[in-house]
């Protein structure tokens, strides 16, 4: 079983639980703010990020209680969290390592981009409750909020696994944490002026949860799947019914009488493409992350590519050894980024221009093994007819120049590069 079809079937199994509990979360919160006396100490509350409250107020707030601990000894046997009640996925473990290893990253509302296909998000959160005066501190609550993103390539499709996990609470002893809530609620947008057109997405019937930390605590996870519908093939039409989309989540926090949690607004933020652009992105329809950092990586220890990957590096690293040769030369794929060109008879002129170069500088090579290696690329927009002079060509040997040219068109579909997308170089030793 793969890591995405296991965090399918155990989210979306949750996520019925999910559907059941949020009737019942509205109905509670109703009767919440009936049925609750005016007690001063609870009236007028709200959740406030503890990160801006100065540290004496968080005296004695620090020493969090696991959530099942907590609702055990206040006598919710409800909230009590059973014996693997709701873990998570084991095959979920690789893709949550590497997403804690990438913490920096992981905690950014876009998360951390694996991949145009893989994305995960780990951000712990540190809530304190105060009344709205802010004179009284009534408690902490921490926790964290995983999301995993997954785009498909050959679907017009993208899938997220959220859950809230890790829950610890420490309130003042007339506080009941039982009664905090918490909630994750998504929405969607579609930029239509960069898409093509009537561009649409279907969102999931369900894209909000709010609950009880208990409900939280038991069943963390869920799942969204949103999907643009497709007309069939018409990129030979030139429509690739490219739909750019974002997918957003909010995060609220509250307990009985609480005042809406402020700090919540896009705590996650997805940026996602939909197209049908046909064989030049390999499979003839996918879905991708469009934050992702993409690159061509080459190695100058490979034999099968070893000369053009020294070219590459001399042209991002030591300009002044490459030709053309002129002074201040940089040259893009590093700090810049290069973009796919997919256009033939622009392909060629940039080859037709490198040649030229490569012949006025190393003279007839014909009858050779010698090939004229060219970077950026010929497919690339910032090939040698763009008019800068920042490229390079250089001689070497016509198998390692074909071979790199192949990796490079691998890369192209591999990773549903089209044309305009931007990609970069990495070379290693």
């Amino acid at each position: 079983m793969n890591i995405r079809t296991a965090l399918i079937r155990i989210a979306r199994a949750s996520a019925t639980t999910a559907a059941l509990t949020l009737l019942t979360a509205a109905t509670t919160t109703a009767t919440h703010a009936a049925s609750a006396p005016n007690d001063p100490a609870t009236e007028g509350t709200m959740f406030v990020d503890a990160a801006s409250l100065p540290a004496d107020e968080l005296h004695g707030l620090d020493q969090p209680i696991p959530y099942a601990e907590y609702a055990g000894s206040h006598g919710s046997k409800s909230m009590t969290r059973k014996a693997a009640a709701d873990p998570a996925p084991g095959d979920q473990q690789d893709l949550r390592q590497q997403c804690a290893s990438h913490a920096a990253q992981a905690k950014a509302a876009t998360g951390w981009i694996k991949s145009r296909f893989e994305s995960c998000q780990k951000r712990p959160f540190d809530l304190v409750l105060r009344d709205v005066r802010g004179t009284t501190t009534l408690g902490r609550l921490w926790f964290d909020q995983w999301v995993f993103g997954f785009a498909y390539d050959g679907s017009r499709r993208v899938d997220y696994v959220a859950s809230i996990e890790n829950i610890r609470v420490q309130p003042i002893p007339t506080e009941d944490a039982t009664k905090w809530r918490l909630g994750q609620h998504f929405r969607d947008d579609i930029y239509a002026s960069t898409s093509d057109p009537d561009p649409q997405v279907t969102a999931p019937q369900t894209a909000d949860r709010d609950e009880l930390l208990g409900v939280w605590d038991t069943s963390p996870h869920w799942s969204l799947t949103y999907t643009s519908p497709d007309k069939g093939a018409l990129f030979d039409q030139g429509n690739q019914q490219r739909v750019f989309s974002t997918v957003a989540m909010d995060l609220s926090a509250s307990s009985p009488n609480a005042a809406p949690f402020t700090g919540g607004g896009s705590v996650y933020d997805s940026s996602v493409r939909y197209d049908y652009a046909g064989k030049i992105a390999g499979k003839f329809k996918g879905t991708v992350f469009t934050k992702a950092r993409v690159e061509l990586v080459m190695s100058q220890k490979d034999p099968a590519v070893n000369e053009s990957a020294q070219h590459i590096y001399d042209a991002l690293n030591h300009p002044e050894r490459t030709f053309p040769s002129w002074p201040g030369k940089t040259v893009p794929g590093t700090k810049e980024p290069l973009h796919r060109l997919v256009d033939k008879e622009k392909q060629q002129k940039n080859r037709a221009r490198s040649i030229k170069e490569c012949e006025k500088v190393w003279g007839d090579y014909k009858g050779t093994d010698l090939q004229c290696d060219e970077y950026p690329f010929a497919s690339t927009k910032e090939g040698s007819t763009k008019g800068d002079n920042r490229f390079s060509v250089r001689l070497i040997d016509g198998d390692d120049n074909e071979t790199g040219g192949r990796r490079l068109d691998q890369m192209y579909t591999l990773n549903r590069i089209l044309d305009g997308d931007a990609f970069y170089m990495k070379i290693t030793n």
